[in-house]
């Protein structure tokens, strides 16, 4: 089967309606967004998490459809989507009708690293980038793009997949020839990514960086072992519950299918402004 090229960033064009369903649809969805939702009530002062403050402006970096970011939207926030897929920039544009948030909402068809050719203000107090890191060409050269669309003590909520988990669930299936290649990048058509990551390579990058970690979880610690499609539903509301309960406990953190890091600008008047990505030609 043909593998997906690694030489460039992924265009999900073509798998837009999968996604929604197999990512964010059912209990997928909820576990991530349970997950979320509660390391932002626990970190960021604003509505739906806190009490109403100030309106945020706020980015979705490869936002896809805004699963996460429109809910920020109906509260009141004012967020720019941007994404390469013009499919899933659709379903996105959808969904606003739908939920009468045109005045709030502005869609960017461009890549996260071209925004500043598209939008004159580039700067935001929230920076959401989901499940964008794995699908790059060059993973580590995301968050410092990203660090200069953040204001000073900007916040930015990022979630990459795990490659731990990868292997994980490989060595419960025994599937023992891709161990030993080490070849885990996805095959072309599926939702397993380019360059799944290492948590600890990723807190590395972060750690070079003006960065405070706030909060690190895993999302999906155990769903995703659980074979049985009729055990696994069982019990949602309970199964639900304990993913929240052990998403920021070693191990089972680091067996998460995604990480989700919560993190902080440390914004310092000496640093240089860090380099961007380069544009796509």
């Amino acid at each position: 089967m043909a593998k997906q090229p690694d030489n460039q960033d992924r265009n999900f064009d073509d798998l837009a309606k999968r996604f929604r369903k197999n990512i964010y649809g059912g209990l997928k969805g909820d576990v991530r967004l349970a997950v979320l939702e509660r390391d932002c009530l626990a970190c960021l002062p604003i509505a739906p998490f806190q009490q109403p403050g100030n309106r945020w402006r706020i980015l979705d970096a490869g936002g896809g459809q805004g699963q996460f970011s429109l809910q920020l939207a109906a509260a009141g926030h004012e967020v720019v989507l941007c994404d390469i897929s013009a499919e899933m920039l659709k379903l996105a544009e959808a969904h606003i009708t739908h939920c009468q948030l045109q005045d709030r909402v502005t869609l960017v068809h461009a890549a996260i690293q071209d925004l500043p050719r598209v939008i004159d203000d580039h700067r935001f107090d929230f920076v959401i980038c989901h499940a964008v890191m794995e699908w790059m060409q060059d993973p580590q050269s995301l968050l410092p793009c990203l660090l200069n669309y953040l204001k000073p003590e900007g916040y930015l909520s990022l979630t990459f997949y795990n490659l731990h988990s990868l292997i994980y669930k490989n060595l419960l299936r025994t599937n023992f020839k891709k161990i030993r290649s080490r070849d885990y990048a996805g095959q072309k058509g599926s939702l397993t990514p380019i360059n799944p990551l290492m948590p600890e390579q990723v807190l590395q990058w972060v750690g070079e960086l003006p960065l405070q970690l706030l909060s690190h979880s895993g999302i999906r610690v155990f769903h995703d072992y659980i074979f049985d499609e009729e055990k696994r539903e069982r019990d949602p509301a309970g199964l639900v519950e304990m993913e929240l309960l052990f998403s920021q406990q070693e191990p089972y953190r680091s067996l998460g299918r995604y990480q989700h890091l919560l993190l902080q600008h440390k914004h310092l008047e000496t640093s240089e402004k860090l380099p961007a990505l380069p544009s796509r030609r």
